[in-house]
């Protein structure tokens, strides 16, 4: 199936309409964001803030309704608040009333009958219920911690909740106790005897994610005691903050509860070895289901049938965009064997066809994030969609639903029937009325090592032909995270091509969906050979397009992409009139110290004081003496995993040396802006610093 450049970019080409300012020319109006396009007919942050999020794809179970969030913007509130929506049999989409006062994780009841859903309305994260029409809501849930995630039994008879616990207590009145006991108590003083100390964005506050099994009486209320199925375990399912429902699975029968976690006690942050776990829903020990793999075991899911079970088994332990091979076996782990051995990419959002012949998954590939389906029992792999980048899906008795979106287009739900996607929704119709968004072009260039590489280039919005624009060169990061056919509410290159750049974007060496040996590559040469690939995709980029005028351009880059800014400052700084460094790192060797993830030094072979020769000459830090470029460095004072310190090293650097340079300090921010106001104001320092250093080009 192919997704043809008509959907991606249909939702922008709607209607002609009028356009907004020109970008730095007026002042943000200080009432609420303006929901137009700027003066070139491009996307502005304002439109982007504002935009309908559409995600999570739910058919009912008789497969003819499909449930999904919808995120929308409360500028007031400056956060995001969700809500469900229902496309109905005759393909009508509809808000549920219930969705007032926001939730998460709607699901429905195995019946079809109810939505349940996760919501903080009553003052915690709980679990509610309303009926199938979305017209009333009850709390389901009153449980004195929160829900994180949760999943209904098949046969609606229960919940399995995932809550966080102090482990040693004997209830959940313990938890809450001992939280309340730490707020009010008068020294802040608190002592750690082991890692993580901080994961993503808050101190380690030594409570674990377990979960439990809740009862549910005949008008799908909880009732009677929370039990902890994880009793004694010291690890997490899911992991903490950022994981979800994928990490535990019910199965068919409800007999049992398979989860994915880690149980190394000190040494566990020293690994990425997660194993698969079965417990008994009426309890007892966890039996570890694949301890003789030392790599991480992900994703399980039990076959329709529930005779197999299937997973994602990673090959190698503490490697960073290891591809995992999908394993299938029998319910208790044994005859496993490797479904897809030799497929050179990396599966992920693994789960079975509903007929239990094939699996379905979502890989990378060749700047593309498509769905394939994999035969249960050869392992033959078929690409299922083509272009744009697949975020979520479902399938009930062959009805194919997805969540698809591309650098033209949000999010929307599609079905495919008979290869052919048929979209469902038109979310942001409205708001990009008029809205030019460019086409991102794909084009290939010989890298390091000769080696094949693929790029994206972008023309500016409101292009004529003949002219020159200046152009941002933007650096993904990760450095295992591509650039794929998809919508970003972070770096979306629209933004650019709205302000009126030219965008060059690079999938170098390190980036996953190009094949293993690719992805390895940049392992203990993170400063090199990508650096060579953006040097040379620049290069083609900008002979292949003329409208570029590479005399007036900005590298721009957050994370990795901070990084290599950072290093570009010291050995690549010729071409850039300024560079952008969000979240970026200075000094790899205290980065990898200090970082929430203590097996990221794998990237490097080992600890900064083993490899101390391979740190400083791929730590920008080194090459500081060689900056001269005008930089605008950004940095959240909540991001743990490339620490603030980073940032505020850079800028003092920059400082030192009399490099003119700014330093956004964004205090309630992690490692990521995600708060609308804070993104906007964020955005704009970016889009001004940049507009402002490619002004016209100086005259010969």
């Amino acid at each position: 199936m192919t997704m043809r450049r008509g959907l991606l970019a249909g939702v922008a080409a709607l209607a002609l309409g009028t356009s907004g300012a020109a970008w730095g020319q007026t002042p943000p109006n200080p009432t609420g964001p303006v929901i137009a396009p700027t003066a070139t007919g491009g996307l502005s942050p304002d439109q982007l803030a504002m935009m309908e999020r559409v995600s999570d794809p739910r058919l009912s179970p008789d497969g003819r309704r499909i449930l999904y969030t919808v995120r929308t913007t409360d500028w007031a509130g400056n956060r995001a608040v969700g809500a469900a929506w229902v496309i109905d049999a005759d393909g009508t989409p509809r808000r549920l009333a219930a969705s007032d006062g926001g939730l998460s994780s709607a699901r429905w009841s195995p019946d079809g009958q109810a939505i349940y859903f996760l919501s903080s309305r009553g003052g915690s994260s709980q679990v509610w219920r309303m009926d199938r029409e979305g017209q009333a809501a009850v709390q389901v849930t009153t449980l004195p911690v929160d829900v994180t995630a949760f999943r209904m039994t098949p046969d609606g008879r229960a919940l399995v909740a995932a809550l966080p616990v102090f482990a040693d207590c004997a209830d959940l009145a313990c938890t809450r106790d001992r939280l309340k006991a730490q707020e009010a108590a008068v020294s802040t003083v608190r002592a750690y005897d082991r890692l993580p100390l901080r994961p993503w964005d808050n101190w380690n506050d030594g409570r674990r994610s377990h979960l439990f099994v809740l009862p549910l009486n005949a008008s799908g209320l909880a009732a009677g005691e929370a039990r902890d199925l994880m009793a004694g375990v010291d690890g997490d399912t899911p992991a903490r903050p950022l994981g979800d429902d994928s990490e535990f699975v019910i199965a068919p029968d409800g007999r049992r509860v398979v989860f994915s976690t880690q149980m190394q006690g000190r040494t566990e942050a020293f690994t990425n070895n997660l194993d698969l776990y079965s417990v008994a829903m009426e309890g007892g020990a966890p039996v570890n289901l694949t301890a003789s793999n030392p790599a991480p075991d992900t994703s399980a899911v039990f076959s329709p049938d529930g005779r197999r079970l299937a997973w994602l088994a990673g090959r190698r332990e503490n490697v960073y965009g290891d591809q995992a091979v999908v394993m299938v076996g029998n319910v208790d782990g044994s005859d496993a064997r490797a479904l897809t051995p030799d497929w050179d990419r990396g599966p992920g959002a693994l789960r079975w066809r509903s007929d239990g012949r094939a699996l379905y998954a979502v890989a990378a590939e060749n700047g593309q994030q498509k769905l394939f389906e994999i035969d249960a029992r050869s392992g033959a792999v078929r690409a299922v969609t083509d272009e744009g980048t697949v975020a979520a899906f479902d399938e009930v008795d062959g009805r194919l639903v997805l969540s698809q979106e591309g650098f033209g287009s949000p999010a929307q739900i599609v079905e495919v029937v008979e290869g052919v996607d048929r979209p469902l929704t038109r979310h942001n119709a409205e708001a990009l009325v008029g809205t030019d968004l460019p086409e991102g072009e794909s084009f290939t260039f010989a890298g390091w090592n000769g080696e094949a590489v693929q790029g994206w280039v972008f023309k500016p919005a409101g292009y004529v032909e003949g002219q020159r624009y200046p152009a941002v060169h933007l650096i993904h990061g990760g450095p295992k995270s591509p650039f794929t056919d998809g919508w970003s509410y972070r770096w979306n290159p629209q933004i650019y091509t709205g302000a009126g750049f030219a965008v060059v974007m690079i999938n170098f060496h390190g980036s996953p969906g190009f094949g293993q040996a690719f992805t390895d590559s940049i392992t203990n040469h993170w400063g090199d050979r990508p650096l060579e690939d953006l040097q040379k995709g620049w290069e083609s980029a900008l002979a292949s397009n003329a409208f570029i005028d590479g005399d007036r351009a900005c590298a721009l880059g957050a994370s990795y992409g901070g990084y290599m800014v950072n290093l570009i400052a010291g050995k690549w700084n010729g071409p850039w009139r300024c560079l952008v460094n969000h979240a970026g790192i200075f000094d790899v060797g205290q980065l990898m110290n200090a970082m929430d993830l203590a097996t990221f030094s794998a990237e490097f072979g080992g600890p900064s004081w083993e490899r101390a020769d391979l740190y400083r000459e791929f730590s920008p830090n080194t090459w500081v003496a060689d900056w001269s470029k005008p930089m605008l460095v950004l940095h959240g004072s909540r991001d743990f995993r490339v620490p603030i310190e980073q940032g505020l090293g850079t800028f003092s650097a920059l400082q030192r040396q009399g490099i003119e340079s700014r330093f956004v300090h964004v205090p309630d921010e992690n490692h990521w802006v995600l708060k609308p106001r804070n993104w906007v104001d964020w955005q704009r320092e970016i889009l001004d610093w940049t507009a402002d250093h490619t002004g016209p080009a100086a005259a010969p």
